[in-house]
């Protein structure tokens, strides 16, 4: 860790006119990262459509969201290369890197053709798009992250490195309101066909823009102070992990910090958004409106926190974040659930489903190939209400019972279509899921949301309490992984902890929080995996965490 000192910052390191030019300029160019990053993730409804077609409807989205995290699942490794490369060339060309690939990778996107046009190899391509994207993002936040630190004067660099913190959540928010003015544009139906190309291919554009802010930088002055001393890293590895002292250090910062910054972060700008569209079925366009509002009323928060962290400390917030996301996330959610789709809350309270079925017969639903038919009595029940987006309860019935769907007093039988053959399967599903739905809606379950009966004020105020933990966790992360370690290898070390964080236990969040709904049938149940990450991060940060806003990050 850096030596702790709480002598002041040389003279060099406060932040004049030019220096601020410096930090705006790395915001921008984080900005465009994760608007590029994000616009699959915002977009993962249509990029199941068009690119994962020859499989059933849950299992395609499934799918979709495994190539959303693709990108995530690669994040470390782009921390392993670009954080050598930040430690051996400094921090301005390695970012100027990363920016190239990111901008190539979301071009080709808007070019792909689609599963329709050439056949499985379609989502392959995507994939491989996406971990393009993925390395890239590896090596930005690092370095965008030390750069305005090691611009920032001692004393605040909570509140300076604050900003880079924002730029996820407005490249996220600023993917919404593209995606959101070119349907508006194009009309829904052309957005569906075509126009979701359109902010894949405006990347073009702000990649050569970003670049031409980007070129004008100067180098890090305490890289440069380093590079002019010969006090560089010449194995930034090595030094990084091969020394405990070091590698002790990565793992606490892991799992007492970036473990419950990562999945309260994702919660709160993804996971909201897939429960609005696909458990709450709020169109489209007002659950992107609201969570765009939720979050540019959200981000000044971040600044705020960084700011306070420079005064009380950075464990204080970060752990009471981590520790109120835990408390809270089940009665916020259920809030935001009667107020986005009041009709479904209703209806969840006065008529529950229950599925009485005898567990060995269900299967995990899903295909990747798209060869089954997952046709015993369980499946047909499961796919059913999934694909319906209700909740339902499990009751354990004696070996060999056919599944039965209960909703209120109302119950209907199953049938065990694997015994029949494929037409008549075909004809039997659908005449019961016809009975089904009959029932749900007789029961109050609506197919979507009532626009005209969201309480949209409620609504927002549950989403902005969501975002107030992320920007809590947030908003300091970046000072405080800056400060944990030593110049010389400070991109290699931070870059790497950040990325398996956010990368792997955030990035898959809303796969793995889908699946366990899709499986469990409970529409909640997927935030038990942010709950319990999130008291993980906890209890390790409140012991091992150290508290960093007074290192001298000099040397």
């Amino acid at each position: 860790m850096s030596n702790q000192s709480t002598t002041a910052a040389s003279a060099d390191s406060t932040v004049g006119a030019e220096d601020f030019k410096v930090i705006a300029a790395s915001s921008v160019g984080t900005i465009f990262e994760w608007f590029d990053f994000f616009l699959y993730g915002s977009m993962a409804g249509v990029i199941s459509r068009h690119f994962f077609a020859g499989v059933n409807e849950v299992t395609a989205f499934t799918l979709a969201l495994l190539a959303f995290a693709a990108g995530f699942a690669v994040r470390p490794f782009g921390a392993l290369v670009f954080g050598y490369l930040g430690d051996l060339w400094g921090r301005k060309n390695t970012f100027l890197i990363t920016l190239t690939l990111m901008g190539a990778g979301t071009f080709a996107v808007g070019l792909l053709p689609t599963y329709a046009q050439i056949g499985p190899a379609a989502p392959w391509i995507l994939v491989a798009l996406r971990m393009v994207q993925g390395l890239s993002v590896g090596g930005v936040y690092g370095g965008a992250a030390i750069y305005v630190a090691e611009h920032a004067p001692h004393g605040r660099r909570g509140f300076y490195t604050s900003w880079i913190q924002t730029t996820a959540t407005v490249g996220m928010a600023l993917s919404l309101a593209v995606i959101f003015g070119t349907r508006e544009i194009v009309g829904a139906d052309d957005f569906a066909a075509w126009g979701w190309r359109i902010p894949f291919l405006m990347s073009a554009l702000l990649l050569t823009v970003t670049m031409w802010i980007q070129l004008k930088l100067n180098e890090s002055p305490v890289y440069k102070r380093m590079k002019s001393t010969g006090k560089t890293s010449t194995q930034p590895w090595k030094d990084a992990f091969g020394n405990w002292k070091n590698l002790r250090i990565v793992l606490i910062a892991l799992g007492g910090a970036v473990a419950g910054q990562a999945v309260i972060w994702y919660t709160a700008q993804f996971y909201v958004l897939f429960f609005l569209q696909r458990v709450l079925k709020v169109d489209d366009s007002i659950s992107s409106l609201l969570v765009c509002a939720a979050l540019i009323i959200s981000t000044p928060l971040y600044v705020f926190f960084g700011w306070l962290t420079d005064k009380i400390g950075r464990k204080k917030v970060m752990m009471t974040a981590c520790l109120l996301a835990a408390l809270t996330y089940f009665p916020l959610f259920k809030m935001l659930t009667a107020a986005a789709n009041p009709a479904l809350s209703q209806a969840v309270a006065s008529a529950p489903v229950v599925v009485t079925v005898d567990e060995n017969e269900c299967s995990f639903q899903f295909d990747p190939i798209g060869g089954k038919t997952f046709s015993n009595s369980c499946d047909i029940v499961q796919s059913f209400l999934s694909r319906a987006g209700v909740s339902y309860n499990k009751v354990d019935a004696p070996a060999g019972t056919v599944a039965e769907l209960k909703v209120g007093d109302q119950v209907l039988p199953a049938f065990k279509g694997n015994e029949m053959a494929a037409g008549d399967l075909k004809t039997a599903r659908a005449d019961w899921e016809k009975q089904a739905g009959a029932m749900l809606s007789a029961a109050g379950y609506p197919a979507k949301a009532d626009n005209d009966k969201i309480n949209m004020g409620m609504t927002l105020l549950v989403l902005v309490c969501i975002m107030v933990f992320s920007a809590m966790v947030y908003g300091p992360m970046a000072a405080l992984l800056v400060e944990l370690f030593p110049a010389k290898i400070r991109y290699t070390s931070m870059s790497f902890p950040y990325h398996v964080g956010t990368g792997w236990l955030g990035g898959f969040l809303p796969t793995t929080a889908f699946a366990i709904v899709a499986q469990t049938g409970n529409m909640y149940s997927g935030l038990w995996y942010p709950l319990i990450f999130s008291l993980l991060c906890f209890v390790i940060g409140c012991i091992w965490l150290p508290e960093t806003k007074d290192v001298d990050i000099h040397q």
